[in-house]
């Protein structure tokens, strides 16, 4: 278990900087590390299919979008998804949904609930640092120094540091793989079709 002091003061320990004794320290670097935050952890939860993440829902078309051409029904993506693992017309998600439309804000499909397992940003999943892996922290904190260093040493990150980074990433990949559950893997990044599969696990609810 980790905590957003501990992740600022692992980052600047990689710059070799001070550490902080509070997050209201008034510091430069503390600053640095406010600004980098939530888009450093949005960057990393978008680096994987973190387990610890996933968040699977049942999915309600919306009754206010009407698909103008080729499907019957148009659900509006939640607001913390990251990246999607599987879509299926099951709740069980054995069969991969292949056809269907994902576009910015909407997905478009012919099946109505629709099930979707995906990386979520909610306090409750991938913003809970409570239930982080320590390798996902590491990689965090790294991501961080990286972007903070400039701005704070007044210098580039170093090579050192940024091979740091990419080995913390993969660490935490490689160990987060060993937690999935036998299933479909995903099926790319085609922007008309997601596909993939991987049984369900914390069912959400439905959303509109």
């Amino acid at each position: 278990m980790t905590s957003k002091l501990a992740l600022y003061n692992d980052a600047l320990l990689h710059i070799s900087e001070e550490r902080l004794a509070s997050l209201t320290e008034s510091r430069a670097p503390r600053r640095a590390l406010d600004d980098a935050y939530d888009t450093t952890l949005r960057y990393c939860l978008e680096a994987g299919f973190w387990n610890f993440a996933m968040r699977a829902v049942q999915a309600d078309s919306s009754a206010s979008v009407t698909p103008t051409f080729g499907y019957s029904f148009a659900f509006t993506k939640p607001d913390d998804i990251i990246r999607t693992l599987s879509m299926s017309s099951e709740a069980t998600m054995k069969s991969p949904l292949l056809d269907i439309v994902d576009e910015p804000n909407y997905w478009y499909a012919n099946v109505d609930p629709l099930y979707v397992k995906y990386v979520s940003s909610d306090t409750a999943y991938g913003l809970d640092l409570s239930i982080w892996p320590e390798t996902f922290a590491d990689y965090v904190a790294k991501r961080l120094a990286v972007k903070i260093c400039k701005r704070v040493t007044g210098k580039d990150p170093d090579e050192s540091l940024l091979r740091a980074e990419n080995r913390a990433r993969a660490d935490a990949r490689s160990k987060d793989a060993m937690n999935e559950p036998p299933g479909f893997m995903p099926r790319g990044t085609w922007a008309m079709s997601r596909g993939g599969g991987g049984s369900g696990s914390r069912w959400d609810g439905s959303f509109q």
